[in-house]
């Protein structure tokens, strides 16, 4: 990976950590994530008018990824209920992490350097070092767990679709424009019970507007990089998007930082070279 993937994607991992971190915070955070997504959507139809439509080829791949993604949604959701989201959301991302490297093999023929499956080892290590940190403040029960080894292994789906579906569309925008559309109309399926999705953005737009525009340009950036770069180590330095969300809980929540959040931000760190080297 170059200098410009590597900062992209870490860029990428920052926002979305800041969305997360927005959405979790709210009272309602499937309303609210709701609300983001459709906004999301309506930012990108005008412009579907400059990049126009990704290659028919892309098609299967928008679909399965639609599917993954509403999955993982509703997954994490239910995980987010029982288990926390300082012990939820580093496991996903380190489940996904580590499970997209056996997946590229398979999928892509993707091989990587010692360096290079040295520093994604590393960033999964870091994340389940967040995860059990998060598990000595509450007993972790087996429905908690199975919710979360779901989201982590949909987490891993979308991204192998949305990586081979970026490629096969022949422009990273055109492929992000449209499965961002197709993923809000997806989350206003599962939110239909709770009403049309405009009553659903009623007194969100403070947290929705923002959010929406941080989760689309942390989309576009990680699918340019996907679109030309090796698929496991950009995905796993995206992934570093918790421990973002560790340090955006100490200096704006004032939450503590603990030596074990020390030690797993410090080995993030170390893993970035690491990547930039394999």
């Amino acid at each position: 990976m170059d200098a410009a993937d590597v900062v992209a994607a870490l860029l990428s991992a920052l926002l979305h950590a800041g969305w997360n971190a927005a959405v979790k915070a709210s009272p309602d955070p499937a309303r609210v994530m709701t609300a983001q997504m459709v906004l999301g959507a309506v930012l990108v139809v005008p412009a579907l008018l400059w990049s126009g439509l990704p290659a028919a080829a892309a098609g299967p791949w928008i679909v399965a990824s639609t599917l993954m993604n509403l999955l993982t949604i509703s997954a994490l959701l239910r995980a987010y209920e029982v288990g926390g989201f300082g012990l939820v959301y580093p496991v996903v991302r380190a489940v996904a992490v580590l499970l997209v490297v056996p997946m590229a093999a398979v999928l892509t023929g993707e091989r990587f350097g010692p360096a290079a499956l040295a520093g994604i080892i590393v960033i999964a290590l870091s994340l389940a070092m967040l995860a059990l940190d998060a598990a000595r403040d509450r007993a972790v029960t087996v429905r908690a767990l199975a919710w979360t080894l779901t989201a982590g292994l949909g987490t891993a789906a979308y991204i192998m679709c949305d990586a081979q579906g970026v490629r096969a569309s022949g422009n990273p925008w055109a492929y992000g424009f449209v499965v961002s559309i197709t993923n809000a109309a997806a989350m206003c399926w599962r939110q239909r019970h709770h009403g049309p999705p405009w009553h659903q953005m009623r007194g969100q737009w403070g947290v929705a507007l923002p959010t929406a525009a941080a989760s689309m340009a942390s989309y576009l950036l990680i699918l340019w990089v996907w679109s030309h770069a090796p698929i496991a180590p950009a995905a796993a330095l995206r992934d570093t998007s918790a421990i973002f969300a560790i340090l955006i809980a100490v200096i704006w929540l004032k939450e503590p930082f603990s030596r074990t959040r020390i030690v797993a931000v410090l080995l993030a760190a170390a893993a970035v070279p690491l990547l930039r080297l394999g």
